[in-house]
């Protein structure tokens, strides 16, 4: 956006638009003092709400003279605007551009400024002054009309699901050739940008380019979330059966880890640490058989579910997977989608995510011992996962799985470890 020095200039001269907010930067001694804090995060929030934008600090806006920033005062008012982005938005603003460029003021000297490029959002930001759009060249408080509308189209309820939209700071390059073209088969003889298009992993975005979706950088990118910073699993293994009862003890957690990575790829590691960190037991009834504590086919399914059906539009919220001496605990941001109720997960199916679950279905399952035989991808048939979940699961430790609904924000699954008839190992 405005990407070379005339261009920029160009729009500059001709002053602020939809796209273009110039802003003098102002200081008293080194401290930054203007623009002032909210009126700046009001500016980047509106611009993240609507189409994105830039920002240009150093010119004057009504006169749009070229004021310029002391060279020695740049860094200053570059970590200005990311303090901003930080603290005074919510949730921040994670995808900015901020460049410091040299361009030549009115009286022909040559000054510098600094570019805030700011993209079109995934998600609603709020400022200190509310929740603001662009509209013309200045911004807006939004209705609650508008608001409402906004939430909609940025949330998985939108026609165009939030794992189908475009990831507008991301790139065709972002996406690793080696994690797309895995999904190739013989008939599948598209260059790169039609083949990700069609298969749901890029979209034309409002810029007329294609990028990534949503989708695309779950399931295409090595690192996820540098576009959505909460897409992983955060897995920790407690020595107990409660994390308040054991938290005195200097080594109540016996490993944890943070499972990033593409999602396919969160799901075998995920399943490991399980592998790693449960227990065994021991029966002696015809010789020494040892025990899982866990069905891991059962386990593999819950994790599956999980990255497949979680809400990635809730910004914060990641995938928890807490594992205790007589139970696993599964936490998937979201509530069940649609008319989905925990009563009705065993007979019911629905996606939240269709472009995931798609690519899931075609992602070649791992060839790991303890994943049940016969399955060829991480999604087989829909609908089968609830059920091998909870008969397993119930075969192995004598009762049933549970799921709740956490204040219409969290779906938690528990899954009770296998009674031994021998002490754990």
């Amino acid at each position: 956006m405005l990407d070379s020095s005339h261009e920029l200039l160009e729009a500059i001269r001709l002053g602020e638009t939809s796209f273009l907010e110039l802003k003098e930067a102002r200081f008293s001694e080194r401290k930054v003092t203007g623009p002032s804090r909210d009126d700046l995060a009001d500016e980047l929030a509106a611009f993240a709400n609507s189409q994105g934008g830039v920002i240009v600090l150093g010119v004057e806006d009504k006169s749009r003279d070229i004021v310029g920033i002391p060279h020695d005062r740049l860094d200053a008012v570059v970590d200005y605007v990311k303090e901003i982005c930080n603290d005074s938005i919510t949730p921040p603003i994670e995808q900015l551009v901020l460049d410091r460029l040299s361009v030549p003021s009115g009286s022909g000297r040559t000054v510098s400024i600094v570019k805030v490029e700011v993209p079109r959002s995934l998600f609603v930001h709020r400022s200190p002054g509310g929740y603001w759009h662009r509209v013309g060249d200045s911004k807006r408080v939004m209705t609650p009309e508008f608001l409402a509308r906004l939430f909609q189209q940025r949330s998985q309820t939108r026609l165009i699901r939030f794992d189908e939209q475009p990831v507008a700071s991301a790139h065709l390059d972002d996406l690793s050739q080696g994690l797309w073209t895995r999904f190739r088969t013989q008939r599948s003889d598209y260059e790169q940008e039609t083949f990700l298009v069609k298969l749901g992993m890029a979209m034309r975005a409002d810029d007329g380019k294609a990028r990534p979706t949503v989708a695309g950088v779950l399931m295409g990118s090595e690192s996820p979330e540098r576009w959505l910073p909460n897409a992983y699993v955060q897995a920790v293994a407690y020595r107990g059966s409660s994390v308040a009862a054991d938290a005195v003890a200097a080594s109540y957690q016996l490993d944890a880890a943070d499972i990033t990575g593409p999602l396919d790829q969160q799901i075998i590691e995920a399943s490991r640490f399980v592998l790693k960190n449960m227990r065994r037991g021991a029966s002696k009834t015809v010789g020494r058989v040892d025990e899982p504590q866990f069905d891991m086919a059962a386990v593999f399914e819950a994790l599956v579910n999980a990255v497949a059906h979680r809400d990635y539009a809730i910004h914060g919220a990641k995938i928890r997977l807490r594992l205790f001496s007589d139970r696993l605990e599964l936490f998937s941001p979201g509530a069940l989608a649609n008319s989905l109720t925990v009563e009705s997960l065993r007979y019911r199916q629905t996606a939240r995510n269709e472009t995931v679950c798609s690519l899931l279905t075609r992602c070649p399952a791992p060839d790991e011992p303890w994943l049940t035989e016969g399955r060829t991808h991480f999604m087989e048939k829909r609908g089968e996962g609830v059920p091998i979940i909870l008969d397993n699961s119930a075969a192995l430790a004598g009762r049933e799985p549970e799921y709740r609904v956490l204040d219409d924000a969290e779906l938690m699954l528990t899954i009770h470890a296998a009674r031994t008839e021998q002490a754990n190992l």
